[in-house]
């Protein structure tokens, strides 16, 4: 089982538009030498919706290629085709990826039945699969009597949470206690107390800009220092929220720029931070103690 600080990496692109596969590299390492305990590449986060097939593979080969087996790569493989998805993960399974994070499949809308369904064939590729439920961005929610069934499948590992709703996050811990079966916040907000109740980390997005901090977090929060725990995500809740001031990746990729991690680029629909924020996220980053 995977636990702590794992990054939902961002992927540096030149103002092109290109990926920038130097700047990809260093970011890796920077994780590696601030304590993230697990990389996603080609995650929400890394934009795979705008790359073609071939720079989604090459992200997730470059990643697993500069971890060279110091962390653990999670690959994202998730796709509203569930051949699709069901190809893009047995192609990470033979890149050498650790496990793969599948997102629920987003616009088509599918039953409990169908995400069952999607879920138990992705799993059959023999990849360890977390799967991934953001319903803000999928527009489908998988409901916790599926993710119980789902949880009874060989190679479903985990669940990536991301509705922050820690009343609904209860029943999941009560449930699933015991068994080998990782339960991650995907919202940094209320990861802490997420981890508190019983989580087993974070898949964040907080964590691209304050590494340090946040490993220090999930470290506190596992070993169940609430008062350490809470003291440190009060310094990081004001980032956390900045994250989020316009779509994601767009904070992050301009607060990595700020950092010197990355240059100003980024994929249209997508556009660079609005200048109204800027300012919002330069104080939250001085507030997280990273610039």
């Amino acid at each position: 089982m995977i636990t702590g600080s794992i990054v939902a990496l961002a992927t540096p692109m030149m103002p092109n538009g290109d990926i920038d596969w130097p700047a990809l590299r260093r970011l890796v390492n920077f994780h590696l030498e601030n304590g993230t305990d697990g990389i996603v590449a080609a995650g929400t986060t890394g934009e795979p919706s705008t790359m073609t097939v071939e720079e989604h593979f090459d992200v997730i080969r470059t990643v697993i290629d500069e971890v060279n087996g110091r962390v653990p790569v999670i690959a994202g493989t998730g796709a509203n085709a569930t051949w699709e998805a069901v190809n893009l993960t047995r192609w990470a399974k033979e890149a050498g990826a650790d496990c793969c994070l599948s997102v629920t499949p987003y616009y088509n809308r599918p039953s409990q039945e169908g995400l069952y369904q999607h879920f138990k064939a992705i799993a059959e590729v023999g990849l360890p699969v977390i799967m991934y439920n953001v319903p803000t961005r999928t527009g489908v929610d998988l409901f916790n009597d599926t993710i119980f069934r789902l949880a009874e499948l060989d190679n479903i590992v985990g669940l990536k949470e991301a509705t922050g709703d820690l009343e609904r996050d209860q029943e999941l811990f009560d449930v699933l206690k015991g068994r080998d079966f990782a339960l991650y916040s995907g919202d940094d907000s209320t990861a802490c107390d997420f981890m508190l109740a019983g989580g087993h980390g974070v898949i964040s997005v907080s964590t691209n800009v304050a590494p340090n901090a946040m490993h220090a977090l999930c470290e506190a929060a596992l070993a169940g220092d609430r008062e350490r725990a809470h003291q440190i995500n009060a310094r990081l809740m004001s980032l956390h929220n900045a994250m989020g001031v316009e779509a994601n990746p767009i904070p992050v990729k301009w607060a990595l720029q700020q950092m010197g991690l990355a240059k100003e680029g980024i994929r249209l629909p997508l556009t660079p931070l609005s200048e109204k924020y800027h300012a919002t996220v330069i104080g939250s980053m001085q507030q997280a103690e990273v610039l």
